[in-house]
């Protein structure tokens, strides 16, 4: 059985840099993030619509030429076994598709690449690969595993972004450094600032973001170890 859809957004220019594209979302993920605000999605998809498959490739097709690609993200898309399946689906309207993950499955994600299936991938890394992780993922993951999808993506010809979600509840000026040494040549690592709105752990809304002021200095230092780094919503700087 194909995932279900459960959001759509028809057109979305900030989501795949360079590209005009349309986006799902997939429900159910591995990681409670306290930060995340896509609620619903993460512990409670069943109080949300299914979106049909069809209705998604009408539009699709109704605005071919118009469409770069599809971006497909949760959640976390790869825990469907049947997410290939799907992505076929896209593959076949000639659109090339863009995965978010955690990175938590880097077997699959392997996969994926492997069989054509994805295009582009924008990896979330949440912390340092230490027990600072589990603080920010909300469990205590598969380090492993996480590090086996930054290896496969820095190794790999695929198009991909690391992206770090800053949260001052959990991540400090030094962890950003740390993050961009442990993903050393990489082609493009992206910083979002946390917003204290509609967040898994309600807590997280009484957290000051730190100042865009502070994630500018900090993507500066990170350029250090890796070739483009930005805070998502300007232009890309990169190493000289």
């Amino acid at each position: 059985m194909l995932p279900e859809i459960k959001g759509f957004i028809q057109t979305t220019l900030i989501d795949w840099p360079g590209k005009i594209a349309s986006e799902i979302f997939l429900a159910g993920c591995n990681f409670r993030c306290p930060y995340c605000h896509s609620r619903h999605l993460v512990v409670a998809p069943q109080e949300l619509e299914t979106i049909p498959l069809d209705a998604v490739l009408a539009h699709l097709k109704k605005n071919a030429g118009w469409i770069d690609g599809v971006v497909v993200s949760g959640g976390e898309p790869t825990l469907h076994q049947d997410l290939g399946a799907l992505l076929e689906k896209f593959i076949r309207l000639g659109l090339p598709v863009k995965l978010d993950t955690n990175g938590t499955r880097p077997e699959f994600l392997t996969e994926l690449s492997r069989a054509g299936l994805i295009h582009y991938v924008a990896m979330d890394i949440k912390a340092p690969l230490d027990e600072r992780y589990f603080g920010s993922s909300g469990v205590k993951c598969d380090l492993e595993a996480v590090r086996h999808s930054i290896d496969f993506l820095l190794q790999d010809n695929l198009d991909y972004e690391f992206r770090t979600t800053v949260c001052p509840a959990f991540l400090e000026r030094k962890d950003i450094c740390d993050i961009a040494r442990q993903i050393e040549g990489a082609r493009r690592y992206i910083l979002q600032n946390f917003r204290p709105v509609n967040c898994l752990d309600p807590k997280m809304e009484e957290v000051d973001p730190f100042p865009k002021e502070l994630l500018q200095e900090m993507a500066s230092e990170a350029r250090a170890f890796v070739g483009e780094v930005s805070v998502r919503g300007e232009i890309p700087s990169v190493s000289a």
